[in-house]
């Protein structure tokens, strides 16, 4: 029922340029080196979507050679693949206020999974946007904010929000409710609590997801007709950590039902397929709305694959060719698939090896809306990059990460140089890893011994990059 507005690379061998990855789409060109692409109009739409939990390696167009994503593939086929693109941090909360805040996890508010809300002078790109005359929306799963706090969506620029606020709720794809702005919408599963608000569903009748694409494409039919910001945060793959191994939860096994497979491996794949196919329908609305060529799209995840719900992320070399997964400061738990399509615009079949973060949206959508980033952030704006204008492009002189679990840890990627630190607690000026990303993505030979200046640079950085935090403190 429609509601009213105020309710509401398979890797391709191809080397994109010096020090990327050989892993853009078959048959792609480097980013600046095809046709010319047209200048950005004022203000587009912006849709950002973010899968939970998807690894480097999950779609075919990174190189994936068995979970079917035709979608997500045709989507990079007609627009941009970045190979070193990175997540706000490697767990779910901290890296979505990256995303939303543009600042990395020394100076962000959140910086690690707790219920710790935003507050009224955390701006957001919803914020900004909105300012600028865009209508806003959020569905799926948002993490930085419980009931009557200061940091649900409503309070932080969207005029319309649908889904799940708490992390631990979003587990659970059959939720007995979801939020609709700041009431609590009932569905007819039936739950039993496991860790509350988390729980397993006892009797399942609605798919989050699929409620979650359909209030996507509503939102799309009501805000056609001015500038809107969607930002699409779906929970697929992330496990519901409370069903234990049963944890990938899914409808039905769609075309791996009869594969030889555990489970959960089975639900893994079916999960991404399902996705994807909501993707395809998300294009073809637009198409349909004659809204195609008005917006840039954008698609991510979080952070690397997880090990939780019965999920093992070497059954489909879920990193790709990188090491670690969700929780790791290696490369796989914290870089991340970004793919870019704007028709007219961003040209087809490009690929970049430019280095960016989450934090970097907030000033490129700043850039395509025509208003002023706020002081002080992190991010720098990806958009010459997009618009296939290199030259132009401003670069990071290093990207910072903090974890808060696992006994802390620091990471910085500086140029073509990774440095890890772990055990930070223990031991804050304990040893750092050191990796040559441009000879070695797959962080497999540590090279410290034999660059103590860098190893002095990126210990510098660890020291410099953060500001002090009572709730994240590091010795």
């Amino acid at each position: 029922m429609m509601r009213t507005r105020r309710e509401f690379l398979r890797v391709a061998g191809l080397a994109v340029t010096a020090g990327a990855l050989s892993s853009v789409v078959p048959g792609c060109r480097s980013a600046g080196t095809g046709r010319g692409v047209a200048a950005a109009p004022s203000k587009p739409n912006i849709i950002f979507i973010l899968a939970d939990d998807l690894g480097y390696g999950d779609l075919g167009c990174y190189g994936q050679q068995t979970i079917q994503t035709p979608n997500l593939d045709r989507m990079a086929a007609e627009g941009m693949i970045f190979t070193d693109h990175y997540a706000g941090s490697t767990v779910c909360a901290p890296s979505r206020c990256c995303l939303m805040t543009g600042v990395h996890t020394g100076h962000a508010w959140i910086r690690g999974n707790d219920r710790i809300p935003l507050r009224p002078t955390d701006v957001t790109v919803a914020e900004l946007l909105r300012q600028a005359g865009y209508t806003t929306g959020i569905v799926g799963k948002w993490g930085l904010g419980e009931p009557q706090t200061t940091g649900i969506p409503n309070q932080k620029g969207f005029d319309h929000w649908f889904g799940y606020l708490n992390q631990l709720h979003a587990h659970n794809y059959y939720p007995d409710y979801l939020w609709r702005n700041e009431e609590k919408v009932p569905l007819a599963n039936e739950v039993k609590p496991i860790n509350p608000p988390g729980g397993v569903a006892t009797k399942r009748v609605q798919y989050s997801d699929d409620l979650f694409t359909a209030d996507a494409l509503q939102f799309l039919e009501w805000s056609k007709d001015r500038p809107f910001f969607l930002y699409l945060a779906y929970t697929i793959p992330h496990a519901n950590n409370e069903a234990g191994k049963n944890g990938m939860e899914v409808p039905s096994y769609g075309p791996y039902a009869n594969k030889d497979w555990p489970e959960p491996q089975k639900g893994h794949a079916a999960m991404i397929t399902r996705m994807d196919a909501d993707i395809g329908r998300l294009f073809a609305r637009l198409k349909s709305l004659g809204l195609d060529d008005k917006t840039l799209v954008l698609f991510s995840s979080d952070n690397g694959p997880h090990k939780e719900g019965g999920a093992d992320p070497n059954f489909f070399d879920s990193n790709g060719p990188l090491r670690g997964n969700k929780r790791d400061m290696y490369e796989g738990g914290i870089r991340v698939p970004l793919i870019a399509r704007w028709p007219g615009r961003i040209a087809r079949g490009t690929g970049t090896d430019h280095v960016c973060a989450f934090w970097d949206f907030l000033p490129t959508c700043c850039e395509l809306a025509g208003v002023t980033p706020p002081e002080g952030i992190d991010g720098i704006s990806f958009l010459p990059t997009l618009l296939g204008r290199p030259e132009n492009q401003k670069k990071h002189s290093y990207l910072y990460w903090e974890f808060h679990e696992q006994g802390k840890k620091q990471a910085v990627r500086l140029g073509r140089w990774k440095g890890v630190r772990l055990n930070v607690a223990k031991d804050p000026d304990g040893p750092i890893e050191l990796y040559d990303l441009t000879t070695d993505p797959g962080e497999e030979e540590d090279t410290a011994d034999q660059h103590a200046d860098i190893v002095q640079q990126i210990a510098e950085i660890m020291k410099t990059a953060r500001t002090p935090s009572e709730h994240w403190p590091l010795p």
